[in-house]
């Protein structure tokens, strides 16, 4: 047999083979534990979700998923952490979106840092949420005149935010700046710590998602002064917005999705964004997803990285406008 006829049947019997070999670690994922970052303390929305896919996911796949809480620096540090993970599929990343802007924000890269756009593989956007302006209980503002009238009579007043560089922080800068007053922001390191100090009086007001809030309406806790969607929340219908209220130009929303690192294989993608994409159908999944203020979402990877891409910018140009900075 001629050599170059061996060297070609050598070639296609090697790249069988190797193909096989891929096929074979595609069919096999998982084989280990998965591990899913969440960059925020235990007890918050994001937490809180995390915890009910992992639980899912580990039933459909056969392996355990461990939550492993990295918080700190506005989610900066435990997503830089996800970005550095081999690409196997292992480490992943539940994220809410503070993770497109916090770093436009704090004005952090390099080796601490990650790469909004590049550094991170998208899987599937799980939920969108709505944005609350809520008062303590405590502070004696049952509307969102009230709050302005005690701002703009000279009454020192604050907000809380999960922290700098989160929607909540850009929404409260955005408020400021439609009704002509000067909150004064409080960055908490997550929600829970933020919700907690609303709770005690210490902080009158917060902009947040409606799930960590709404158990406490009912007794007067805290109020709910208004949504900063379009529309009024089917979560919340009783709630105006505030561009009912007068206030056209604020309007912002926040969402959360699953990432991996950089290079993550497309058959790995494919894998974990069917499951997920059935995950979020299941009705014990919405029913507690509502609870949590989430709507569901699914759909391809790719509607997760545009909506990435689109917040980065749109919101670079806000903090731009606003001279926005880390407290």
């Amino acid at each position: 047999m001629p050599s170059t006829r061996r060297q070609a049947i050598a070639a296609a019997v090697a790249l069988g083979a190797a193909c096989a070999t891929g096929l074979a670690r595609a069919d096999s994922y998982p084989s280990k534990p998965i591990t899913l970052v969440v960059a925020y303390p235990a007890g918050g929305d994001t937490d809180a979700l995390a915890r009910l896919f992992a639980e899912k996911l580990s039933a459909r796949v056969g392996q355990p998923v461990v939550i492993d809480n990295r918080p700190g620096a506005s989610g900066l540090i435990g997503s830089a952490y996800v970005s550095k993970a081999p690409p196997d599929g292992y480490t992943l990343l539940l994220a809410p979106s503070t993770f497109s802007i916090a770093q436009l924000v704090l004005k952090t890269g390099g080796a601490s840092g990650y790469d909004v756009l590049n550094g991170f593989t998208p899987i599937v956007q799980t939920g969108s949420l709505p944005l609350f302006l809520v008062a303590s209980g405590a502070s004696g503002m049952a509307s969102v005149k009230d709050l302005v009238a005690a701002a703009k009579a000279g009454k020192p007043l604050t907000y809380a935010s999960p922290g700098s560089g989160s929607p909540m922080h850009i929404l409260g800068e955005m408020f400021n700046r439609a009704a002509g007053v000067n909150l004064a922001h409080v960055p908490y390191k997550g929600v829970a710590p933020a919700v907690n100090d609303v709770l005690g009086g210490h902080v009158p007001a917060t902009f947040i998602t409606l799930g960590p809030v709404a158990p406490y309406f009912a007794n007067g806790k805290m109020l709910p002064l208004a949504v900063a969607s379009r529309e009024r929340s089917a979560l919340a219908p009783k709630v105006p917005t505030l561009q009912e209220l007068g206030y056209k130009d604020v309007e912002v929303s926040a969402w959360n999705g699953l990432w991996g690192p950089r290079n993550l294989p497309p058959e790995i993608v494919k894998t974990l964004n069917a499951h997920f994409n059935e995950i979020l159908k299941m009705p014990d999944i919405v029913s507690r997803m509502a609870v949590l203020g989430t709507t569901p979402v699914g759909g391809s990877a790719d509607v997760l990285g545009k909506i990435n891409a689109a917040d980065f910018e749109l919101f670079g140009k806000v903090i731009k406008e606003l001279g926005i900075q880390a407290d």
